[in-house]
C-alpha cells in the first residue's frame, strides 16, 4: 500500500500576457501549494480501479483516468491498481485538485509499479494532461510561464495562513476556457506584477497580500454580480485583500497571523458557507 498528498494550490499572480498562435494563451504566473489535500491510496492488483468518498466525483470526467491509461501506453506496464481517493479539494473550484490529482497519480504509479522514471521523464508526460499537472510535480512555490506547462521553482513564501470560502454559486464545466474567451487585449499586462513578486521572494524580503493579482477577476467578478456580493463579504469582515483561486469560483484570503485568519474563517463557518482554514506548503519531495 502506498499513500500520496495531493495538495491544492492558489495563484499569487496571474497574468495573461498575449493570444498564442496555438490557440492558448501566453501566461507568466506565480503558484502555491496549500495545505488542502486530497489523499490518494495505491495498492496492486489486477485491474484498474477507482474508489471515491465523493459521490460526484466520477473518473472518467477526471485526469487520473487519462494519467493512468497515459503511464501504461508510454512504459507499457500491464500491472493493475486499486486507487482510492479520499476528496477534500472542492470540485471545480479554481483549486487545481484534478490536476493535482493527476500529479498523484503518476507519483505513485510510478513507484506502485516500479517503472523508476526520472522527474523529467514524467514531466514530459504532464504535457498531454493539462498544464497545472507539470507544476503539482514539484509543488511549493514556483514560476509558471508559457501556457503553463514551464514551471521554474522559487524560493519558498513565508509562511501564511489562508482561509478559502467556496461562495454558493453554479460550478460550470469549461469555466476556465469560457473565462480565457471573455478575455481580451485591454485585460493583457507585461508580465512585470508577476517579476515584482518573484524578485520580492528571491530577495527575501517580507510578502505583503497587496503583490496578489489574478487577469480573470476583471472579467469573473464583472460577470456575477453574486461572486463580487461574497469577495466584498469577506472583505466586511476583517479579510484586507480578498481573490479568485484560479478560474474560480472559490475566494482566498492571505493572513500572516493566525488568530485573525481564525476569525474570518469561524465568522464565515457560522453563516453556513463552506469554508476552509490552511495554510502556505512546502514543495513535495523531488522524483529521480
Amino acid at each position: 500500500m502506498l499513500n500520496v498528498l495531493a495538495p491544492a494550490k492558489i495563484n499569487l499572480t496571474l497574468e495573461v500576457l498575449a493570444k498564442r498562435s496555438d490557440g492558448f494563451h501566453e501566461i507568466r504566473s506565480v503558484i502555491q501549494t496549500i495545505n488542502l489535500c486530497d489523499s490518494l491510496r495505491f495498492h496492486l492488483s489486477r485491474d484498474i480501479e477507482f474508489k471515491c468518498d465523493m459521490p460526484k466525483w466520477i473518473p472518467e470526467e477526471s485526469l487520473v483516468s487519462k494519467a493512468t491509461s497515459l503511464l501504461q501506453q508510454v512504459t507499457g506496464c500491464d500491472k493493475g491498481a486499486t486507487i482510492e481517493i479520499n476528496k477534500r479539494i472542492p470540485l471545480m473550484s479554481g483549486l487545481g485538485g484534478d490536476s493535482s490529482d493527476a500529479a498523484a497519480i503518476l507519483r505513485g504509479l510510478n513507484k506502485l509499479w516500479g517503472l523508476s522514471l526520472s522527474y523529467g521523464e514524467l514531466l514530459d508526460l504532464t504535457a498531454g494532461l493539462g498544464s497545472d499537472v507539470a507544476f503539482f510535480l514539484c509543488g511549493g512555490t514556483a514560476l509558471v510561464t508559457g501556457r503553463g506547462e514551464m514551471v521554474t521553482p522559487l524560493p519558498q513564501l513565508s509562511h501564511m495562513w489562508i482561509v478559502v470560502m467556496m461562495p454558493p454559486v453554479p460550478r460550470l464545466p469549461g469555466k476556465t476556457e469560457r473565462l480565457y474567451a471573455s478575455i481580451n487585449a485591454s485585460h493583457y499586462t507585461d508580465g512585470q506584477i508577476t517579476e515584482r513578486l518573484v524578485k520580492e521572494l528571491r530577495e527575501g524580503r517580507e510578502f505583503t497580500p497587496s503583490l496578489l493579482f489574478n487577469a480573470f477577476e476583471n472579467v469573473a467578478f464583472a460577470r456575477s454580480s453574486e461572486l463580487s456580493t461574497y469577495r466584498e463579504h469577506i472583505v466586511k469582515i476583517g479579510a484586507t485583500h480578498v481573490h479568485l483561486a484560479g478560474s474560480g469560483p472559490a475566494l482566498f484570503t492571505l493572513e500572516s497571523d493566525k488568530s485573525q485568519a481564525e476569525k474570518i474563517y469561524k465568522s464565515l463557518q457560522q453563516q453556513g458557507l463552506e469554508t476552509y482554514l490552511t495554510e502556505t506548503l512546502g514543495g513535495l519531495e523531488k522524483i529521480g
